[in-house]
């Protein structure tokens, strides 16, 4: 088994190095707050250590989820992140959304050290990190894709090496593209049903074993009918994520309309107060209480 770090026990981060434990790995963890480190260990058994850098001392592999660019930049780069105690050999895996950008500026700082570099952000959602089924979209070099695929496995049912570095992160803007639009047409779709007298739990029940079928439509068009929204993927992060790719749409020239307007509708979401809901919460702008 493998020594790994695991730096940053968030919503998805504390069930990823849980099964990253119970796989038998042997894993130190760091929290920017101290006491979601310590009940961890409380519930995983392994080591909590004070900064990034200490939690990769000793590890051959770091694994990262945290929030954006500049906590990435924060935990890797910066004084007392995880570069600077990496040894040449390891490999770090950052499975934060971020820029494909700073993706870059990380796996060249890696270089430098010669340490490898893998962006490896995840899709599933709450429930996929909770229950080990994972989808990660990989950018990078081959052989250090191939040195971590066994132990990103601990916490994932697909892992896919796009490209070289960055290409990972680039494929999760094309994700978080589709599952706005997604999301919106469900919204539509379940409030229409709903104005027409139509039972929403049977209507999706129906149209999802056609061509509407959709992992949004089975798993969140229930939930939107009922107005259950205190779970899931935060619209906050959503909203940073589809800010993400509306830069990067800018820079590569790609017209993003429908992208542009659902983050218009988490905007206002947001500015009710409701940053915490589940991105499903899209269906809150159409409803009449």
């Amino acid at each position: 088994m493998t020594s790994v770090a695991f730096v940053g026990l968030g919503v998805m981060g504390y069930p990823m190095a849980g099964h990253l434990a119970a796989a038998g790995h042997r894993v130190t963890v760091y929290n920017r707050t101290g006491s979601k480190a310590e009940a961890w260990v409380a519930e995983h058994g392994g080591t909590a250590a004070p900064t990034p850098a200490g939690a990769a001392a000793e590890a051959e592999m770091v694994f990262v989820c945290v929030g954006n660019d500049d906590d990435l930049r924060a935990v890797t780069t910066a004084e007392k992140g995880v570069l600077e105690s990496m040894a040449p050999g390891t490999v770090l895996v950052d499975n934060t959304t971020t820029s494909a950008g700073v993706a870059r500026e990380v796996h060249a700082a890696a270089a430098a050290k010669d340490v490898g570099f893998i962006d490896a952000p995840i899709s599933g959602g709450q429930a996929g990190a909770e229950n080990g089924v994972l989808t990660v979209m990989c950018g990078g070099d081959q052989a250090d894709f191939d040195r971590v695929v066994p132990v990103i496995g601990s916490y994932a049912r697909a892992v896919t090496l796009l490209g070289p570095s960055g290409a990972g992160q680039l494929t999760k803007m094309v994700n978080q593209i589709c599952i706005a639009g997604a999301v919106q047409g469900v919204s539509e779709g379940i409030d229409f049903a709903r104005r027409a007298g139509l039972d929403p739990d049977q209507v999706v029940d129906v149209i999802s074993k056609g061509a509407a079928g959709s992992w949004q439509l089975e798993n969140r068009g229930p939930t939107m009918a009922r107005r259950e929204f205190d779970f899931g993927f935060a619209l906050d992060l959503m909203r940073k994520d589809l800010g993400i790719c509306l830069d990067e749409g800018d820079r590569l020239g790609a017209t993003l309309p429908i992208t542009a307007l659902v983050d218009r509708f988490y905007a206002v979401l947001q500015r009710q107060g409701h940053g915490s809901w589940d991105s499903s919460a899209l269906i809150e702008l159409l409803v009449d209480d």
